[in-house]
């Protein structure tokens, strides 16, 4: 049986696994800051997920097929984008090579379909993810996708965007989650403060995670100081992050409430990858359970 997000979340080695997660994020915003834009807010992840399933087939759609048109009002009905916010990314897409014209049943509609470039990159999400999986329990399910990976990801991904698509616990984790991952680049920012974490206490009100350098920020992200300053500011007046001294000095500190915001978004979203995987894959393999309840 799948996992749930309560039996991740309470698994004691669950934060090594979204740490990972986390700097497998950033190592492939390293290698290509492109690819890696379309992860780094939530909106843009929505429609580059939306757009895969509907091109290889959404569960809740009888047809497969992407194009303008459809993909729209998919992104206007299920309330991730305006109409135009949803034609601008799809001729960004376009504009990137991650999306390109291919003949169609209807010789009135421009087909699109995803690159190489796109799917190799989106499998490499669903593999990482995976991995992480298989290094709680011991199941064998990245190996599985990457043997025949094309496959997999028409028959896995659909069912994840699915699910994401209708998840309150992924699309509305909390306030400061959302305030980071709405913002151009704040999910990456977010990704890197979570990375730093040494550990998580859950009695903790607050977790130290060292000196924060705002310049190495800006230009591993190529964020603004204006929006940097803007984001930290905005989570400091929630008290959600701060410094240990006045003016943004000394150590720099997450808050309890922040840490599990993001703790409990990524337990949700590895249980729908999970039950996704299971549905093509059938069940894990497992290990007998070792993990301990957090306190």
């Amino acid at each position: 049986m799948a996992s749930t997000a309560e039996t991740l979340a309470a698994d004691d080695r669950f934060l090594a696994a979204i740490l990972h997660c986390a700097d497998q994020m950033l190592t492939i915003y390293r290698e290509s800051p492109r690819i890696a834009s379309i992860f780094a807010a939530q909106q843009r992840w929505l429609m580059a997920h939306a757009g895969f399933a509907l091109h290889y087939g959404h569960p809740d759609d009888g047809k497969s097929g992407l194009y303008s048109g459809r993909f729209i009002d998919f992104a206007v009905r299920n309330d991730i984008a305006s109409r135009n916010t949803a034609a601008a990314f799809m001729q960004e897409m376009l504009a990137y090579r991650f999306l390109r014209p291919v003949p169609g049943p209807d010789k009135r509609t421009r087909y699109l379909e995803p690159t190489e470039t796109a799917e190799q990159h989106f499998t490499r999400w669903l593999v990482a993810h995976l991995m992480i999986l298989d290094s709680l329990d011991g199941g064998e399910r990245a190996a599985k996708v990457s043997a025949d990976p094309s496959a997999m990801m028409a028959a896995i991904q659909p069912r994840i965007a699915r699910a994401i698509i209708g998840s309150e616990a992924v699309r509305n984790p909390g306030p400061t989650f959302n305030l980071f991952n709405w913002a151009n680049t704040g999910g990456l920012v977010m990704d890197y403060l979570i990375s730093r974490l040494p550990e998580f206490p859950r009695t903790a009100e607050r977790v130290v995670v060292g000196p924060l350098s705002l310049r190495e920020i800006r230009e591993q992200f190529m964020i603004s100081n204006t929006h940097l300053k803007r984001l930290l500011t905005q989570a400091a007046a929630m008290e959600s992050v701060g410094w240990t001294e006045p003016s943004r000095k000394g150590d720099f500190w997450l808050s309890r409430r922040f840490i599990l915001e993001y703790w409990n978004y990524q337990a949700a979203k590895f249980a729908i990858i999970d039950a996704a995987a299971e549905a093509v894959l059938g069940p894990a393999v497992r290990e007998e359970p070792q993990a301990r309840r957090m306190v």
